[in-house]
């Protein structure tokens, strides 16, 4: 199995969205969004800008 994204609202009745790995550790977790489709739209978001997005390390 691989990772997943799972859609739920919160306590204050926003909606946001958490990746979990397939080994069902949460590895991300979005901001509240007022609408689903805001949302799925960041779902997306990360789908299409984080597959080859680099490791950048910051050095103090």
């Amino acid at each position: 199995m691989s990772g997943k994204f799972e859609l739920y609202t919160d306590k204050a009745g926003e909606y946001r969205f958490r990746l979990k790995a397939a080994n069902g550790e949460v590895i991300a977790v979005s901001e509240g969004y007022k609408a689903k489709a805001s949302a799925l739209n960041g779902i997306e978001s990360v789908r299409k800008n984080a597959a080859d997005s680099p490791v950048v390390e910051i050095e103090k």
